[in-house]
């Protein structure tokens, strides 16, 4: 504790006080006694500060300042001689845990929004150019993220502090920088103190940073399998890192990795599914031998690929053998319809041997449906076209489905005689097989129930219907059975507007009007022929 009056010369100070200055004698100045803070302090107490540098209220709060390495505040008391007593608390603690304090929630609120950034994208490429950009914007002179590449290599993103992040793929040895690979195997990270920044390769260097003088290598920890490596470098001149920092690095890759391992994993899942999406997929339709095809499918849910309905196209080889055209509806929607839609379209492949008994093949079908863990059952239909002139032959066979709709070219609609049990729920199944004639300009029209019982129109709720159906599509007659299907599809469509719906499937299979050119194949559309 020390006393000063209003002179500003020291009148007492306690034995704490003058070993903490041991100038401190009573009669002299203060400001040749004690650090000048405190002096300050004084003088704008007892107002004798000039006008100047005077504040508009006298300061009754504690004053702050260093006294060598350590930090204290002076408190003031007025005593009714007029002169004021100071007493001096080491807050060299308090100082260091408020310090500390603020370190830590700016850390966390750079950790929280960083795995926000991180997080908010499935995309590896953005999620290491966001970790290359955030480590050298918080933690060093430029940072590198490294991870290895499918196709062999070192995917690297290396981005300088005020920069953006440059992108690079390099066939180099990581064993070249100095604990590298092992931060690339998931080994714990060596103390940057242990590296010696000299020996890193060049191509660990980004473009306009200069001579390194630190440097720190941490693992990006994955799901199992590290997801690559960290670097920071910060040049010579400048503090090396600290334990603290490389502490709290570490903190950050453990984020930057399990964002990166989640990106990695997304997308292995991503093209794993689209390769089996694609066997799921109907197929593309054509002419084929001497027969136009053509089809059109709609899931339940736009933002899936696949449902329950589903076609497929096997021809037959030569121009006078008869292909043979599946559509089927499974029963339920969305993934599970569509795994087991894979499962009856990889049947009916290794039955087309026997594609010509159509009631074989659904006998067969209907076996290896009952045997399996699945109660799904299905309908579909099958279909035989053969070239016959310039007619096309068909044996339509129903089992459950929808009987297929003829439209003749005049616009007549004619309903085939087909129908049987549907796939996959009773022991037996019984079918009845149609014939039927295609002329030039005829078609022949396979649908799933999705399209005839689709709900919406003016009210929302009414049926699309079998004969709103058959009058859409006697406005349709010659037309080429693309056409035909785009048509269909546009009206149903336009029926359920933003409504709910059932997968939607559609085949169209006609004669054309044209003759195909042998020398092609006859897959061109060849010579209009009246």
């Amino acid at each position: 504790m020390i006393v000063a009056d209003a002179r500003l010369h020291l009148v007492s100070s306690n034995d704490a006080a003058r070993l903490l200055f041991p100038g401190a004698r009573p009669g002299t100045p203060l400001s040749g006694a004690v650090p000048a803070w405190i002096a300050s302090a004084h003088a704008r107490r007892v107002g004798a500060e000039p006008p100047a540098m005077r504040p508009p209220e006298p300061q009754t709060g504690p004053a702050r300042g260093p006294i060598g390495p350590r930090s204290y505040e002076a408190h003031p008391t007025a005593r009714e001689d007029g002169t004021v007593e100071w007493w001096l608390v080491d807050e060299t603690h308090h100082r260091t845990t408020r310090e500390e304090l603020r370190t830590e929630r700016e850390r966390t609120a750079f950790l929280v929004r960083s795995s926000n950034l991180l997080l908010s994208s499935l995309n590896l490429d953005r999620c290491m150019e966001a970790t290359a950009q955030l480590a050298a914007e918080h933690f060093t002179d430029a940072a590198l993220v490294l991870a290895p590449d499918h196709g062999g290599g070192l995917r690297v993103v290396s981005c300088v502090r005020g920069g953006h992040p440059c992108t690079a793929l390099l066939a180099v040895d990581p064993g070249e920088a100095p604990g590298l690979a092992e931060a690339l195997q998931g080994f714990p990270p060596v103390p940057s103190r242990w590296l010696d920044p000299a020996v890193a390769p060049d191509w660990l260097l980004p473009d306009g940073l200069a001579r390194v003088g630190s440097i720190v290598v941490t693992p990006l920890p994955g799901h199992g399998v590290p997801a690559g490596a960290l670097v920071l470098l910060r040049t010579a001149g400048g503090a090396p890192f600290s334990e603290d920092e490389e502490v709290f690095a570490r903190l950050f890759a453990a984020r930057a990795g399990a964002a990166m391992s989640a990106a990695r994993l997304y997308a292995d899942q991503a093209a794993v599914t689209d390769t089996l999406m694609r066997e799921l997929l109907p197929p593309k339709l054509r002419q084929t031998s001497g027969v136009e095809y053509a089809g059109g499918y709609r899931p339940s849910k736009d933002h899936e690929r696949v449902g329950g309905d589903f076609y497929d196209l096997h021809p037959m080889g030569g121009r006078d053998e008869a292909s043979l055209v599946v559509l089927g509806d499974v029963c339920g929607k969305g993934l599970e319809a569509a795994v087991m839609t894979g499962k009856i379209r990889n049947t009916l492949q290794a039955l087309l041997p026997m594609a010509d008994d159509h009631h074989r093949v659904l006998s067969l079908l209907n076996s290896s449906l009952l045997k399996s863990d699945s109660t799904r059952f299905a309908t579909m239909v099958l279909a035989s076209a053969a070239r016959e002139g310039n007619a096309v032959r068909l044996r339509l066979t129903s089992a459950g489905h929808p009987a297929p709709l003829v439209l003749r070219v005049d616009g007549s609609i004619e309903e085939a005689p087909t129908r049987g049990t549907l796939v996959g729920a009773l022991p037996e199944i019984t079918t009845e097989t149609a014939s039927v004639t295609l002329a030039p300009g005829d078609a022949c029209v396979l649908y799933t129930d999705g399209i005839s019982e689709a709900r919406g129109g003016p009210l929302g709720g009414a049926m699309f219907g079998e004969e709103r159906l058959r009058r859409a599509l006697s406005e349709c007659a010659a037309m080429p059975a693309e056409a035909v299907v785009e048509r269909v599809q546009m009206l149903a469509a336009q029926w359920i507007g933003a409504g709910r719906h059932d997968d939607m499937a559609v085949v169209v299979i006609s004669a054309p009007r044209t003759n195909h050119l042998s020398a092609v194949d006859g897959h061109t559309r060849g010579r209009f022929t009246a």
